[in-house]
């Protein structure tokens, strides 16, 4: 499983994430927010399967020695 999500892009999961699952609590409380659980994990992993699937990447190639 080689990273495919860059920097920024992980960032911006983090706090759509976040946001989501905030939404649970203070917004509409519907269930639906704990999908913010997926661009969570997929931050914290630093690999997103759409990504992979779409051929798609937002990490810069990293160089073999």
């Amino acid at each position: 499983m080689q990273t495919n999500v860059g920097t920024i892009d992980r960032a911006l999961r983090l706090i759509a994430g976040v946001v989501l699952i905030a939404l649970v609590f203070v917004g509409p409380q519907t269930p639906w927010g704990w999908i913010g659980v997926v661009p969570i994990l997929t931050a914290l992993v630093g690999f997103c399967p759409a990504y992979r699937l779409f051929g798609l990447r937002t990490c810069p190639l990293q160089k073999q020695a």
